[in-house]
């Protein structure tokens, strides 16, 4: 069975300059195409782009997606990989909306709020012992004093621009900027102020900015964790030679 460039559209809900676009880079070529230059797809090319559309949600650029993509891994075993993922986000997400449902029924009623269901499914001392470990007890519990301390809408807008710098390195990456040219240095900067505004890292205590910046590139690149957040391995290449190279200049 095949499915046409609009069908595939539609179903998948995304475009058909998307999969032309997929198509251009190599990522997704359609199956075949008719005599009157309609693409059409056929099931191991949907089995892909459910792939390809899973990586995008993991926060990977498409460079990113083609390396794993290339590794040859058995659709069924990649997909496998894929379902243990959603199937813990499911469970976050649905102990966090029992909490707050919870919250407003409580609050609804007038019942005190047990705070132990409050708080359930949200965690952000997940890396605790992992930034103790790296930057110091003390590092730690500034940042976190810092975050608690603040509002509900300033976590919000915080967020937000943390999403924005690592959507445009992303971008800048992709479009084959070079890591010391003006839009990666400008990014650079942005960087360093970002970490600079956190509480209890070097950026922030007045410690060697310069080691921690060009240090914290190589971690980009050596934690796939880090590396998701700007496309991959080769996001975040670009990103640790954009940060040295601001280092050097001027820090």
């Amino acid at each position: 069975m095949e499915w046409s460039v609009q069908q595939i559209a539609k179903l998948a809900g995304t475009t058909s300059r998307t999969l032309r676009h997929y198509a251009g880079v190599g990522l997704l070529k359609p199956s075949r195409t008719g005599d009157n230059g309609y693409r059409y797809y056929d099931q191991p090319a949907l089995l892909r782009l459910q792939r390809i559309l899973l990586l995008r949600e993991l926060g990977l650029g498409l460079p990113a997606i083609a390396e794993v993509l290339a590794q040859e891994r058995p659709a069924e075993t990649a997909l496998v990989g894929h379902l243990e993922w959603l199937k813990q986000e499911q469970d976050r997400l649905a102990r966090q909306i029992a909490s707050v449902q919870h919250t407003i029924e409580a609050v609804q009623a007038g019942r005190e709020i047990m705070a132990e269901k409050m708080f359930d499914g949200f965690d952000h001392t997940r890396y605790q012992e992992e930034v103790e470990e790296r930057w110091g007890k003390d590092a730690y519990a500034q940042g976190d004093t810092w975050w608690r301390g603040m509002g509900a809408a300033d976590k919000d807008t915080w967020k937000q621009a943390s999403r924005q710098l690592r959507d445009d390195w992303t971008a800048a990456a992709e479009s084959g900027a070079a890591p010391d040219g003006p839009e990666a240095q400008d990014l650079a900067r942005r960087q360093v102020e970002w970490l600079s505004a956190i509480p209890g890292t070097p950026a922030a205590a007045g410690g060697s900015v310069k080691d921690y910046v060009s240090g914290l590139g190589e971690t980009y690149v050596a934690d796939p964790r880090f590396a998701a957040n700007y496309g991959g391995a080769a996001g975040a290449a670009f990103v640790r030679d954009a940060l040295q190279a601001y280092a050097r200049k001027h820090l």
